[in-house]
């Protein structure tokens, strides 16, 4: 039987998946579809359920209700088949450190039964593809986090997969070399590549994601795609205000009725409005004297907070 859904189907398919451990509920009875060619992502903050989902995608975890299918299989009984058109880019690398770049692909396909000289293909065109054809023969160990992400993410395409599931692919990494991965994962998703990721970066879900799906207390709160969560659930602006130390609690009782909706963050207050410019004018009027005035358009992390009230790290 072909590990590939029929022309049309989904890729994944999810209803009313459930995970428990013992009596803790990790994923309440959440219902999502991925289709093929798209980047699919899921936000929130610790704890939300969205490792748990991906492992039970990833069929290293069973489903304890529900129904989910991947590929058009069933993870309960043909796990070995679904990991074997998947690749995984864990949220932690575990590279072979002492092994050189491309002998820690070497060995990765050997774990897919792939013949020695097609990996050794294989191998040369990932190297390329993530720009780590110099290195070829480094060892691992010394490389820098980017270098080593990008490593990872070729080996995880060594055996040439349906689908690809990454984990906080940018975590830990500087602006550069998250914007290099970025380039990396959209030209994947151009050559038809299905990308499933979780992400503690607003700014990443908005470049990769075609849709996404909030997560909070083990359910799914909101979908849409990036620009769809914002019209629906976001004010067209949002005006930031940071006071001086001390003064935040004063303040913001004055800022009350401003806007349509008030968010206080230990750093910042944001008032949410279609009329920034003249929100920061009427806070001048009624006497408060922020250090800082930025009138911006709403962003993800704006729907974030009005679902969840939290930031990512909470």
């Amino acid at each position: 039987m072909s590990v590939t859904p029929e022309p049309g189907a989904p890729l994944i398919e999810a209803t009313s998946l459930t995970k428990r451990f013992g009596t803790f509920v990790a994923v309440d009875g959440i219902d999502f579809e991925v289709q093929p060619g798209e980047a699919f992502g899921f936000l929130g903050p610790n704890g939300a359920g969205k490792t748990s989902t991906m492992r039970m995608i990833a069929a290293v975890s069973p489903v304890t209700e529900g129904r989910l299918r991947i590929l058009g299989l069933d993870p309960a009984t043909d796990g070995s088949r679904i990991r074997s058109r998947l690749g995984v880019v864990p949220q932690e690398d575990s590279l072979d450190l002492e092994l050189t770049v491309f002998e820690n692909l070497l060995i990765y396909g050997r774990y897919f039964g792939m013949s020695r000289p097609v990996i050794r293909k294989r191998a040369d065109e990932l190297l390329e593809f993530v720009h780590l054809s110099d290195r070829r023969d480094d060892q691992v160990d010394p490389l820098s986090g980017g270098l080593k992400r990008r490593l990872t993410i070729a080996r995880s395409l060594i055996n040439d997969p349906t689908l690809v599931l990454l984990d906080e692919p940018t975590t830990g990494l500087d602006p550069q070399a998250r914007h290099v991965l970025w380039d990396r994962l959209y030209r994947l998703k151009q050559q038809g590549v299905t990308l499933v990721l979780t992400t503690h970066y607003m700014d990443e879900a908005e470049q990769l994601c075609d849709r996404l799906v909030v997560m909070d207390d083990a359910r799914i709160v909101a979908e849409g795609s990036p620009r769809q969560l914002i019209e629906r659930w976001a004010s067209r602006e949002v005006v930031e205000l940071r006071f001086a130390v001390g003064q935040q609690d004063d303040a913001v009782p004055l800022l009350e009725g401003l806007g349509d909706r008030l968010e206080v963050l230990p750093d910042r207050v944001l008032v949410s409005t279609d009329e920034g410019d003249k929100v920061a004018a009427e806070a001048t009027e009624r006497g408060l004297l922020p250090e800082s005035v930025v009138v911006r358009r709403a962003s993800l992390e704006d729907v974030f907070l009005r679902l969840t009230g939290r930031t990512l790290v909470d």
